[in-house]
């Protein structure tokens, strides 16, 4: 998935900043497996992996929260065991601290420590001795040149081959076109000087210590190479230039922010907490004809008290596959991610008590009923499922709704504003 221009761009070394490192790994350590690290070896942990870590180590469980009255306790199945009910959206299935703190652990050595081994390991076979895409020793260009560019990628040339934005030569090797009395070229250790034609500069790249890079002539010379690089003083087009930035989406109409740094609020961690900000993008959303639509096909109007009674539920064009259990750290964590155009996600149904019908009601109270459904079943083809009420104890009016959700438990996202969200509601009276 494309991220959009006008955002920042992305540092490989994202974990290097300690407040990304922060709200990466409290986010993240919803999606590992719980692999306690038994022991990390200081010889071979750097100090970025080390404060990722250290991060872990403050990480905290979110607690238990309140949950509905009358729903069946534990995950557990139903339509003899084709369907998996989640109570209360697995806020029940609470995590403990040690067990969070251990699952990011082992994201952190798998991903950070990993990522940062496999950095070293293009940065040292790109920038090694005697290595004639870079200078040192290099014999391929040396001598007079007279007309022929450079045949070496610059040293910030992306191990893949695929030359680095800006490179004044293909990684690949393969000579550019040719210039006008390309000048000597005395690679070696330090760098020799480069004084190419029309497109040449003085390259004084190479070596161990890599020389100064003043780029003259029409498009500048090649940045320097070697471990400590040079400086790249372009001339009149010299060094590569910055692409503008686009405006971002809603520029313009005096939007109040887009993200989190404008916040002084707490990042949220994937517990169910307020007062916090979410960072997780929206992620992907589908066409018009693939969004999500849902509709309780079939309930009772009438019931007594405590008698148990069932909910038909039809979903269309969404997969219900994905459920990230909420006491285990993992709501609003994930974008939502399509599948050949569909949503992955599953479903909730819940059933409150209506203090009033002339009213909104008090939004913090808990109902009596509340489950997450997710049984591998669904896509574009509409189907049925049905939800097993225990009952509810009080006399009055229930409302029993049922919605859609992705990954992280949110009404999926629609392509037009005035689309019908994938939702349905309905009443019954309870005697």
């Amino acid at each position: 998935m494309r991220r959009s221009k006008y955002r920042r761009a992305s540092n490989p070394t994202w974990f290097s900043g300690r407040r990304r490192i922060i709200a990466v790994a409290a986010t993240l350590a919803a999606f590992g497996g719980i692999v306690t690290v038994t022991q990390i070896s200081s010889a071979s942990t750097s100090t970025n992996t080390k404060s990722a870590l250290a991060a872990c180590d403050n990480l905290k469980a979110g607690g238990q929260t309140k949950l509905s009255t009358q729903t069946r306790r534990g995950t557990y199945t139903t339509n003899n065991g084709a369907v998996t009910q989640h109570p209360d959206d697995g806020a029940g299935d609470v995590a403990t601290t040690e067990q969070v703190r251990a699952r990011c652990r082992d994201w952190v050595m798998k991903n950070v420590a990993n990522a940062e081994n496999q950095t070293n390991r293009r940065r040292n076979r790109g920038n090694g001795g005697n290595n004639n895409n870079t200078g040192g020793n290099n014999n391929n260009t040396g001598g007079n040149n007279n007309g022929g560019a450079a045949t070496s990628a610059p040293a910030s040339a992306p191990a893949t081959g695929e030359a680095s934005e800006g490179a004044s030569a293909p990684a690949s090797g393969e000579p550019t076109e040719g210039q006008n009395n390309g000048g000597n070229n005395n690679g070696g250790n330090t760098g020799g000087n480069n004084n190419g034609g029309n497109t040449g500069g003085n390259n004084n790249g190479g070596g161990d210590t890599g020389g100064n890079n003043n780029g003259g002539g029409d498009n500048g010379g090649n940045t320097g190479g070697g471990d400590n690089g040079g400086n790249n003083n372009g001339g009149n087009n010299g060094g590569a230039t910055a692409a503008p930035t686009a405006p971002p989406p809603g520029a313009g109409l005096g939007i109040l922010t887009n993200s989190c740094d404008t916040s002084n609020l707490p990042r949220h961690d994937g517990f169910q907490k307020g007062d916090r900000c979410v960072s997780t993008e929206f992620g992907e959303v589908g066409s018009a004809a693939n969004n999500p639509s849902l509709l309780i096909t079939q309930a009772p109007r009438v019931i007594n008290r405590n008698q148990a009674f069932t909910l038909q539920v039809s979903t269309r064009n969404l997969i219900r596959d994905r459920f990230l259990a909420a006491g285990q750290g993992g709501y609003y964590v994930e974008s939502s991610v399509l599948q050949n155009g569909l949503v992955r996600g599953h479903f909730h149904t819940a059933c409150r008590m209506l203090a009033s019908t002339n009213e909104a009601p008090t939004p913090e109270g808990v109902p009596a009923f509340f489950v997450a459904t997710e049984d591998s079943k669904g896509g574009r083809t509409p189907d049925s499922v049905t939800i097993q009420v225990p009952g509810l104890p009080q006399s009055g009016t229930a409302q029993c709704a049922s919605w859609a959700g992705d990954g992280s438990h949110r009404i999926p996202m629609m392509e037009r504003a005035n689309q019908t969200p994938a939702f349905d509601v309905v009443r019954i009276r309870v005697r």
